[in-house]
């Protein structure tokens, strides 16, 4: 059935969506403009939260509905860009359900950033932090190498699947730990600028900007969910420091 694979199409573009960082009301917006382009319905309406889709087509007289549960979430700009090309394209040109299908295909299996690449810019991120904060050269090239670290860890322990808290735990734990190794083999450097350079990379950045967006566009149940999702991961990485500090 038609409307079917309308549903199916909308739900997907929009846990895409969710599931790269977008912006709720930016999922919501592009789920109605990719329904409301490809077949002749009389309503479309749509619920996002941050772990949840509802999506309703009026058609010929009935309305379908579906549910899709979000359970992953990660950063990926360029596939939010073109999902969000491609809602405002359908509405100027005439595409078929199966072409539009065929497309989000592509975009779920196009190859993301390698582990390698991720890594290096790690350890790059990590680097620039520490000369933000005046360290010297010995800090910038530590904060390199365990950005690096941490960037692995981080990596090896989101393909096991593993709880967010729990990463953001064992990374911290981690970096605080080869930080106070790096200071006690070199005793000019200064921890502090160490610590906080790994801990730029926990930070979850785009979570409170999307939860800020979400707020004043008025959906406040996301924005509430995201900011206590910064929070716990604030105290995640506060955690993991504590632990380190309190043992060794």
């Amino acid at each position: 059935m038609e409307i079917e694979k309308l549903l199916d199409i909308g739900t997907r573009a929009g846990r895409l969506l969710l599931e790269s960082g977008a912006e709720v009301y930016r999922v919501e917006d592009t789920m109605i403009r990719i329904c409301t382009a490809l077949a002749n319905t009389q309503e479309v309406d749509s619920y996002v939260t941050s772990t949840g889709i509802m999506l309703s087509i009026g058609y010929e007289g009935q309305v379908f509905s579906k549910i899709c549960r979000v359970r992953s979430r990660n950063v990926n700009l360029n596939c939010v860009v073109r999902i969000n090309a491609l809602s405002r394209d359908v509405q100027k040109h005439d595409y078929t359900l199966d072409e539009i299908s065929s497309y989000l295909d592509r975009i779920e299996k196009e190859p993301k950033y390698s582990i390698w690449m991720t890594t290096l810019f790690g350890g790059i991120g990590a680097a620039g932090f520490a000369l933000f904060f005046e360290g010297g050269l010995l800090e910038i090239i530590t904060s390199f190498l365990i950005g690096v670290v941490v960037r692995l860890l981080i990596s090896f322990l989101s393909m096991m699947k593993m709880n967010d808290f729990i990463n953001n735990v064992l990374a911290s734990i981690v970096l605080a730990f080869l930080s106070i190794v790096a200071v006690d083999l070199v005793p000019s450097m200064d921890v502090n600028i160490l610590i906080v350079s790994g801990i730029m990379l926990l930070v979850p950045g785009l979570a409170f900007t999307n939860a800020i967006r979400d707020t004043i566009a008025g959906d406040y149940l996301s924005g509430v969910s995201r900011i206590m999702e910064t929070f716990v991961c604030a105290g995640a990485i506060a955690l993991g420091v504590f632990v380190v500090f309190s043992v060794v």
